[in-house]
């Protein structure tokens, strides 16, 4: 069998990729459904996202490829930077500190097992 992969991208996520990737990390490797327990279990703010995610690569997985939804792994999850949100907090003696609102850029591939 061929080694074919389908792929998910969630983009602007307003989440810090350093956060982002904790989550990645986790799920890196492992087949789809201990992948979606792990993210149901896991209280960080990026797992619900990347739980969408990894739905979204599966479905795409299924009706784009004709893949067994059954026999598939996260073969990558990454997240890059996004654009920075810039914001000024207010200081004392009329100074202004800024604030940076950091996006993610992941992306998720799905493999069928070799």
């Amino acid at each position: 069998m061929d080694n074919r992969e389908a792929s998910a991208y969630l983009r602007y996520l307003r989440i810090s990729p350093r956060k982002v990737q904790i989550v990645c990390d986790l799920i890196r490797g492992k087949d789809v459904e201990s992948a979606m327990a792990v993210l149901m279990q896991t209280p960080k703010a990026a797992s619900e996202p990347l739980m969408k995610l990894l739905k979204s690569a599966v479905a795409n997985a299924e009706n784009n490829f004709s893949m067994d939804p059954e026999a598939l792994v996260v073969s990558q999850v990454y997240a890059t930077p996004g654009p920075i949100l810039k914001r000024i907090m207010p200081r004392a003696q009329g100074r202004a500190y800024r604030i940076n609102k950091r996006t993610s850029h992941v992306t998720l591939t799905v493999a069928e097992k070799a």
